[in-house]
């Protein structure tokens, strides 16, 4: 199979890409939306992902991740400490996955989502279509020029 693109999102204040550059890799565990684990189930080894800050002002894109370690269960689901903790998930069939990424590169500046919306060739990217859905696939065309964009 060949390689994916994904954009996923992080508020900076809760862990930004100078975090993950710092710490070099993550889980993205508390995701708890269908298709956004759908997506994270989708995801291989070495699949390219668009570093998105969301909830800034203005939010967009920041740097480039990759995918270290394919879909788990989220322990996190059964953690009842945890902010992410669902009484539902069950440990023997889990509701709930997340991802390791690992850091890559950081943008010399944010691309912002005035940019990017501005961007005609980008008008069908799911980030301008569906724009709370968190973890989102991204075509390679759209992956090359948003990376163009952020001179990354």
């Amino acid at each position: 199979m060949s390689k994916q693109y994904w954009l996923m999102k992080s508020e900076p204040h809760v862990y930004s890409i100078d975090d993950l550059r710092r710490d070099g890799f993550t889980c993205w565990e508390g995701v708890r939306n269908y298709k956004a684990r759908n997506n994270m189930r989708a995801m291989k080894l070495g699949d390219e992902v668009l570093y998105y800050h969301s909830n800034a002002k203005p939010p967009g894109v920041v740097g480039i991740a990759r995918v270290c370690k394919e879909a788990y269960p989220d322990h996190y689901a059964f953690d009842k400490k945890s902010d992410y903790f669902d009484a539902k998930s069950d440990p023997d069939n889990p509701r709930w996955f997340m991802v390791d990424v690992e850091f890559v590169s950081k943008a010399p500046e944010q691309l912002s989502l005035p940019d990017i919306k501005a961007e005609s060739a980008l008008v069908e990217m799911e980030l301008i279509r569906y724009g709370r859905l968190s973890v989102q696939s991204v075509k390679k065309s759209e992956f090359d020029l948003v990376k163009k964009m952020a001179g990354l």
